[in-house]
């Protein structure tokens, strides 16, 4: 009795409680006939919902496992890659549960991979912009801060995205630079390792100047100039023997790379007034110009040719 009684109840189950849950998701509509007929149930659409959702899951697991060590800046700069990576995804799940249940997705297929070879193709630099600012941001070879020289101009960046990178210019004007610059060309980054930079300022004085007098000149015009550091200890260079003057330079730190044409200027004062204190002068640029003449001979005189 006991047996007939469970084999009545996985009857039951099997035939009227399954049997209901499946004709229910059996329920849609059909397209076409023969071999082009397309079904669409409500079971495939519940899988794909499910399919979405454990695809939405793995991506959004695979986001916090790829950023938790990212700034909160940082991290929100991947929300429009993660965004595009997912749609793709939603795709890519589409055809494979059209394909599970016997829909032929070729066609599609063949027609995808035509738009995406030319959307490639359009979308080239785009992808490489892309792809450099992620690197920028995962490796921090550039930070907000920093600053660089990029075709012979100077600037601070203020804003690194995905695509591109935001600089101040000593103009005070914006810069945008496409993120493969910074992958493909050489970039001057003058505070990756450290905050001060080494500067100069190159002087000539006229021959015959006190070389020595000229060195404690050149260190008295940095001492009390504002943005100059006192470690290192600045220093001068005799650098040459120049055509028209004796070559100096005189080497400093500073810690503001951005005010640099500013305190070169300071230092270009202060050496100039100094220089007038001091009697030494400033040469400008001459040439000794050396005249040979030769004199012709007398020529002979009518009489002395008769005789």
């Amino acid at each position: 009795m006991q047996e007939k009684g469970i084999d009545k109840i996985e009857e039951v189950v099997k035939d009227d409680i399954w049997g209901a849950i499946k004709d229910f998701l059996d329920l849609g509509f059909t397209f076409g006939n023969g071999e082009n007929e397309i079904q669409i149930t409500i079971g495939l659409l519940l899988l794909v919902v499910i399919s979405f959702l454990i695809a939405s899951f793995i991506l959004k697991w695979i986001r916090v496992l790829f950023t938790r060590k990212m700034d909160t800046s940082d991290k929100s700069k991947f929300i429009s890659v993660f965004k595009f990576i997912k749609y793709i995804t939603y795709i890519v799940v589409v055809f494979a549960v059209l394909s599970t249940v016997g829909i032929d997705v070729t066609p599609f297929l063949a027609a995808s991979a035509a738009l995406l070879v030319g959307l490639g193709l359009a979308l080239q630099e785009l992808f490489q912009d892309v792809i450099a600012g992620i690197f920028i941001i995962l490796d921090k070879s550039l930070l907000v801060g920093d600053i660089i020289e990029v075709d012979n101009k100077v600037g601070r960046i203020i804003d690194i995205k995905l695509r591109t990178t935001r600089a101040i210019t000593r103009d005070d004007k914006i810069i945008i630079i496409p993120n493969h610059k910074f992958i493909t060309e050489s970039i001057y980054n003058y505070t990756q390792n450290h905050r001060t930079t080494r500067e100069y300022v190159r002087v000539g004085v006229a021959y015959g100047s006190d070389t020595r007098k000229v060195e404690r000149l050149l260190l008295q015009s940095i001492e009390e100039q504002k943005g100059i550091l006192k470690s290192p200890k600045p220093f001068v260079l005799f650098e040459d023997f120049g055509d028209s003057a004796l070559v100096f330079s005189v080497l400093f730190f500073i810690s503001d790379s951005f005010s640099e044409p500013r305190i070169k200027s300071a230092v270009r004062f202060r050496i100039d007034e100094l220089f007038r204190e001091n009697g030494i002068s400033i040469p400008f640029p001459q040439r000794d110009v050396h005249l040979f003449t030769n004199k012709l001979p007398k020529e002979e005189s009518p009489s002395m040719g008769e005789d």
